[in-house]
């Protein structure tokens, strides 16, 4: 097989997600664990608009997953731990010979296996989704996560040093084994490596600098960047850096990409610290981009509009994502997208 990550603008046969099970992530608190249910269902329910939901949920959380879910969403019940389903889930690739679909089995660590992440449970939701939806399982050896690439469907990958680089990941790799394995799994030719990501995924409870806060590639040679508009947060910086770094880089095609800025939220911090609050981290789906909020309606209608003219065609509906990001991510983080094979 040849196989190939299809670019998330492709059509899609359906979203996969993850119920929230009780733990670190889901908080401490009935208000804070009532409130990660509810967000992860508010997104479920703004994707099942536009095409067909699965949702893995643990046996523990049947219960409150039917009472909270429209029934058109699809529960599969399953072991889950961590539930950030673009991480611990599987990447899909076709074979554009035969149509096959494959789903890549990374290596699932808990992000580089900190003390707090419970990921046994979790890491094997690739195989069971593969298997659910006869995909061939694409196995690696790569401590990876979703969250940490991005593709054009057409050659190119956004990478980040922090990432797959990672001691705590992938201990013995080195820039040429990683971008080898990128080619044999999604069939990827060119490596655009960022240097890091933005400042508060470095917390303990971050994910050491994912693409897919950071950059996304809405179109082959064209790029959708992280600009924070408030000089006082540390990112405005961070993404100084990388931004003058993506201008002197070119595609797997050779064309050097057009930059559209995606303008971030005025504010510099939450009740947890510094945020890293980024529409970057929106899902494509079929007909449709879910987009994050953040409770700045201005901001919010900016990225709207932003979204509408680089996905023509696709409605922008916009989910809270406070909660998500407070937790650790954004909408793009609990989802995963399955491409339609012919």
């Amino acid at each position: 097989m040849t196989w190939r990550m299809p670019a998330e603008t492709a059509p899609q046969d359906r979203i996969w997600m993850a119920f929230p099970a009780e733990g670190e992530t889901l908080g401490d608190t009935d208000a804070l664990r009532e409130e990660g249910y509810a967000a992860w269902t508010a997104v479920a329910v703004a994707v099942a608009r536009f095409e067909p939901v699965t949702m893995l949920v643990d046996p523990s959380e049947l219960a409150r997953a039917r009472r909270m879910l429209p029934g058109e969403v699809e529960l599969l019940e399953a072991p889950v731990d961590e539930f950030w389903m673009r991480d611990a889930g599987p990447t899909f690739v076709i074979d554009d010979a035969t149509g096959a679909l494959g789903a890549v089995d990374w290596v699932f660590n808990g992000w580089g296996a900190p003390a707090w992440a419970q990921w046994q449970k979790s890491a094997q939701h690739a195989r069971i989704i593969a298997e659910a939806v006869g995909a061939e399982v694409v196995g690696s050896l790569l401590v990876n996560e979703g969250g940490g690439i991005h593709v054009d469907g057409e050659g190119t990958v956004l990478l980040t040093e922090t990432v797959q680089l990672d001691p705590r990941r992938n201990p013995f790799a080195d820039k040429a084994r990683v971008e080898a394995e990128m080619a044999r799994t999604l069939g990827t030719t060119t490596a655009i490596w960022l240097p890091r990501g933005l400042t508060r995924d470095y917390d303990d409870f971050g994910t050491k600098g994912h693409v897919d806060i950071v950059a996304t590639i809405p179109s082959p040679g064209r790029l959708l960047v992280h600009a924070p508009s408030n000089p006082a947060h540390p990112d405005h910086a961070v993404m100084r850096e990388i931004r003058a770094l993506l201008v002197a880089q070119t595609d797997a095609a050779g064309r050097p990409f057009d930059i559209i800025d995606l303008p971030a939220p005025e504010t510099v911090e939450d009740e947890h610290g510094l945020v890293d609050w980024s529409y970057v981290n929106h899902l494509v789906v079929n007909d449709g981009v879910i987009a994050c909020g953040f409770g700045d309606e201005r901001a919010d209608a900016a990225a709207r509009a932003i979204l509408a003219d680089a996905y023509p065609g696709r409605e922008v509906v916009t989910v809270d994502a406070r909660p998500l990001f407070a937790r650790g991510g954004g909408v793009h983080c609990i989802t995963q997208q399955q491409p339609a094979v012919r």
